[in-house]
């Protein structure tokens, strides 16, 4: 649903003056109130302001956001003001908001505020767009410029005429491009981004899809794809690609959309691409042609980590916060931690169930990157097999062979799958539609029940290795690891090194061991806290983008998200990535030092409370940001036009 269908010319108000967020928030629900959509204007006002003792929905930049969704909403509606002097409207940055968007939601309707918040997003982004909102003439003037960006950036969308008097649909796109990460959150969309800043730059027209955690969107349509001159698809997980069959398509990392856009967009337009052939009829089989065999396992690995993420995280902080409540109650910290009042048994009972789903969701989602729905069953149930630790002599379970276990029966069972579904092909077309409900399912659950029996006792025998020497190593060789899993945390910023230390991290939280997701998440922090650091002390090493953008950084590295250091990364690699890992490490091995702990496989500074001894778990942070800021100081060259 578009902004400028949302939003009516009675419920915009251009250069007011609030005094406060109260003020700001009074006017603006008089404003939804205007557009008529607000049935009962007191109980609407009731979830804004309930929705802000939350946390404010000022994003920074000038931009507060604050919606709500409930029983006071006819419909789906928008509000809009410009300040022109700014309002404190608590923001993270601690700046004044200028442009200030209400959203309304019926209380049972979908979930259109999210969808509307997220496109307000993207769009606000755009500094050149904030300013000419701000200089609006007049209500009209002010749905215009949106109508125009939003045509700019969702061009399949029904609307107006362009710049160029191309409707998008005309066939005028001359590149398309589909982005993609295994989280679907921070890559997929930097990737997107620089794609068409870098269309815009070189005067070539291109439309990004982006395949975010809440789906597809911006989706290619069959008239663009068959009009356009080629295709970029920019993903470290599968996406669609039958429908590019005949076309010229890149083929790439995820980071490459980020890093050398102008790159990927010229090698299309100088046809530099070879065609795509679509080898098989599932859509879900995705970008592997003519990549290396590596890759293709990077990805499906990838797939089943993104996949079990939420899991992870969600199981992770019920049961820091049934550490918590145990902790506040003053409870005992022995093996009954975290149950010893009916709350925290509760969470640490609902967080146990998401943390038992989460290895047999890695399994099975890598068994369906493989082999689509035929794989995910028998990837599922052999990472359940390798949880209980299933034999031939005890089926019920005695040797678990973990994530190692699972990781291989997710591979086992989708490469399996694809060999018996190649053994059924021959089979006569009568049988066609039981081979997906009985036959493969039948045949893969008994061969993966039957290879994960076998393989139980080596790979629990593996587990059973690390652990002992885990535990055997010495204070100094636990600095060590700390300082190894720092740096892998920072030295690809959401790549493999990084999957791999955080992966080994939870793991670690399973089996009780905090001291190794203390050293994981801090290694995580720090990459965007020394850039942050460095673009507010030494500014003249940044260009004034990098300066503008260097204070958001606080808050990503704070939060636990090290992809808010990627495009500083990636515009000076050999200075900044060194200078991010050496700080990291350095983190990561204090944090060993001073044993700190942690019981939450995520959150950054939101689950501190539950971080043990976290004075110096602070202190690690803060030596290893401030070495990261003080090595690109002195990496970085003095710039000229600082």
């Amino acid at each position: 649903m578009r902004i400028v269908d949302l939003l009516k010319k009675e419920s915009i108000q251009l250069n007011a003056a609030p005094k406060s967020k109260s003020e700001a928030i009074d006017m603006l629900v008089d404003l939804q109130v205007n557009g008529g959509n607000i049935s009962d204007r007191e109980e609407y006002k009731k979830g804004i302001v309930a929705r802000e003792e939350h946390g404010s929905t000022a994003v920074g930049e000038g931009i507060a956001i604050p919606h709500a969704k409930n029983r006071g909403v006819k419909a789906p509606s928008l509000a809009a003001m410009t300040v022109p002097d700014g309002v404190d409207y608590e923001a993270l940055d601690d700046e004044p908001s200028n442009i200030l968007f209400m959203i309304a939601a019926p209380e049972g309707g979908s979930d259109v505020h999210l969808d509307v918040l997220a496109r307000l997003m993207t769009v606000l982004m755009d500094e050149d767009f904030r300013a000419r909102l701000l200089s609006a003439k007049d209500k009209d003037d002010f749905l215009k410029i949106i109508d125009d960006m939003e045509s700019e950036k969702y061009p399949d969308e029904p609307q107006e005429k362009t710049a160029s008097g191309a409707s998008a649909d005309s066939g005028t796109i001359k590149v398309l491009a589909v982005t993609a990460c295994p989280t679907g959150i921070a890559h997929t969309y930097m990737a997107a981004e620089a794609l068409e800043k870098a269309g815009k730059k070189l005067g070539i027209s291109i439309k990004v899809e982006t395949n975010g955690s809440g789906g597809a969107k911006n989706i290619l349509t069959k008239a663009e794809i068959d009009a356009c001159d080629g295709i970029i698809v920019a993903a470290d997980k599968n996406v669609e690609m039958a429908r590019f069959d005949g076309k010229k398509v890149i083929i790439t990392k995820v980071s490459d959309g980020i890093k050398i856009p102008e790159e990927l967009i010229n090698r299309v337009e100088a046809g530099d691409a070879p065609v795509y052939h679509h080898t098989g009829a599932a859509a879900a089989e995705s970008s592997d042609d003519g990549e290396s065999f590596g890759r293709k396992i990077y990805k499906h690995l990838m797939n089943g980590v993104s996949n079990m993420l939420p899991f992870t995280v969600a199981g992770g902080i019920f049961i820091a916060l049934a550490f918590l409540i145990d902790s506040i109650a003053g409870a005992p910290q022995d093996s009954d931690f975290g149950t010893h009042t009916a709350a925290a048994a509760f969470f640490k009972t609902i967080g146990g169930y998401a943390f038992n789903f989460m290895v047999p969701v890695l399994a099975g989602y890598i068994g369906k990157s493989i082999a689509d729905r035929p794989g995910f069953l028998v990837g599922l149930v052999g990472g359940y097999l390798a949880t209980t630790g299933s034999t031939f002599a005890n089926v019920a379970g005695d040797v678990p062979s973990g994530f190692l276990g699972a990781v291989l029966a997710g591979f086992a069972g989708g490469f399996l799958m694809l060999g018996i579904e190649k053994l059924c092909d021959n089979m006569p077309k009568a049988l066609n539609g039981i081979k997906p409900v009985l036959i493969y399912p039948l045949a893969g659950l008994g061969v993966i029940a039957i290879i994960m029996c076998a393989v139980n006792p080596f790979t629990g025998m593996i587990n059973t290795g690390l652990s002992n020497f885990l535990n055997s190593m010495g204070s100094s060789s636990k600095i060590v690891l700390g300082c190894i899993l720092g740096g892998m945390m920072s030295i690809d910023m959401g790549g493999p090194f990084n999957k791999a230390a955080y992966v080994f991290g939870t793991a670690a939280i399973a089996s009780g061991s905090y001291d190794i997701m203390a050293a994981v998440m801090i290694g995580g922090m720090v990459p965007p806290i020394a850039i942050a650091l460095s673009t507010t002390f030494f500014k003249n090493r940044w260009t004034e983008d990098e300066r503008k953008n260097g204070a958001v950084n606080y808050i990503m590295g704070l939060s636990f998200i090290t992809e808010g250091a990627i495009p500083y990364a990636a515009s000076d690699p050999l200075r900044v990535i060194p200078s991010c890992l050496v700080g990291a490490a350095v983190s990561g091995g204090l944090s060993m030092a001073f044993n700190c702990t942690l019981m939450a496989p995520h959150g950054g500074i939101f689950v501190f409370a539950v971080v043990g001894n976290w004075a110096m778990y602070l202190v690690s942070l803060a030596v290893g940001s401030v070495i990261g800021m003080l090595m690109l100081a002195l990496l970085k060259k003095k710039r000229t036009d600082a």
